[in-house]
């Protein structure tokens, strides 16, 4: 077993609950006794979460930046010391297989993506280094701990910062890894990433400094809440990053810059955003908290007696109830009533972002038949 599969020494905490067998985030805490209350801790507080499981990996060389540039969807070639941006690894056709988030700092690239996932795009990059002075490692020696509410700025002391890093920065924290700020899941948000022969030492520091101890549930709950796909469990092999709000550059809190050269997938993305439409898109449904059981991810969504959609993550939120993201044909209006097996669901109309905007390509193709 790897190191990035083996358990997290957090699980020994008191009170740690580990999540059930087969949940990507059983290897790490799923709540410890109170997961409502470690959402409202999150976002009124400060709270800590292990997402150890994470797989993190380096880039160095003199054309780490340029290389990745050319291969991925992001505009990173002129990324700055500190800087950080969400990307993706798209197929031929435009399709998903990757969302990684990366960082630069002190000639070196850290990406840190779904454990799962992680080999995958680790042989991805090492196949396509070619003769560019890159060379991309697994970091097995590295761990994300994440830190989520207001008063993360009450903890700049423990970790020996002066200040907290804005949106998309990351500062080096003394004794080795960086914070980084990210735009989700809440407006207080903190990725820690640090040795992992720390991991144990620095949770011990965090909560001794105020920090409350929070799970995979809580964090995956404010995630579903935000809006916020999580690749394998929001998306399926066909989806493409229109569907699912990756689209935009950094200031955008995108992952898919659209004034950019040549990469893999980016016909696919030029010809959606200019001429065409999604087939589907990303939303928040409210569930039927009376059922026994929650539905599963992967469940069809049903408009009556057709299926328009399949579902995603689906969990307790502390305000919201139980809630899900759904992959949604675009063309079901947020008003229709639908089911999830037996469960009937609502789609949240605050989380329908509209598409109706003519697009550049359209306009001058009407234009060229004079219209």
């Amino acid at each position: 077993m790897s190191v990035l599969a083996a358990p997290s020494p957090v699980l020994a905490v008191p009170g740690a609950v580990a999540a059930p067998p087969g949940s990507p985030d059983e290897s790490v805490p799923w709540h410890y006794g109170d997961p409502l209350g470690e959402q409202r801790a999150a976002i009124e507080r400060v709270a800590v979460v292990d997402r150890s499981h994470r797989f993190v990996l380096t880039v160095t060389g003199a054309e780490r930046l340029s290389w990745l540039h050319t291969i991925t969807s992001q505009h990173i070639a002129g990324l700055g010391q500190g800087r950080s941006a969400e990307n993706l690894d798209l197929d031929l056709n435009g399709r998903v297989l990757h969302h990684f988030v990366l960082t630069e700092l002190d000639a070196t690239v850290w990406i840190d993506t779904e454990g799962d996932r992680g080999p995958g795009l680790l042989d991805f990059l090492t196949k396509m280094v070619f003769w560019a002075d890159a060379q991309p490692r697994e970091a097995a020696d590295h761990a994300v701990m994440s830190l989520l509410g207001p008063g993360v700025a009450t903890l700049t002391g423990v970790l020996g910062l002066d200040r907290l890093p804005e949106t998309y920065e990351a500062v080096a924290v003394p004794g080795g890894g960086f914070l980084r700020r990210m735009p989700w899941p809440t407006a207080d948000s903190f990725d820690l990433v640090l040795p992992r022969e720390q991991l144990m030492s620095r949770w011990s520091e965090l909560t001794a400094a105020g920090a409350e101890p929070a799970g995979s549930w809580a964090y995956e709950a404010l995630r579903v809440a935000a809006v916020r796909p999580r690749i394998g469990l929001d998306t399926d092999d066909r989806t493409i990053p229109h569907e699912v709000n990756w689209i935009g550059g950094p200031d955008e809190y995108g992952a898919v810059h659209l004034d950019k050269g040549c990469y893999r997938g980016q016909e696919t993305v030029a010809r959606v955003h200019n001429l065409g439409k999604p087939p589907r898109r990303l939303v928040l449904l409210h569930l039927d908290g009376s059922a026994d059981e929650r539905p599963a991810p992967g469940t069809a969504v049903d408009a009556g007696n057709r299926a328009v959609g399949v579902l995603g993550t689906t969990i307790d939120h502390y305000e919201l109830g139980p809630v899900a993201l759904a992959l949604i044909k675009r063309s079901v209006p947020a008003d229709t009533q639908l089911t999830v097996g037996s469960t009937a669901a609502a789609i949240d109309p605050d989380s329908v972002i509209s598409d109706d905007t003519p697009q550049a390509g359209r306009r001058a193709v009407e234009r060229l038949r004079g219209r």
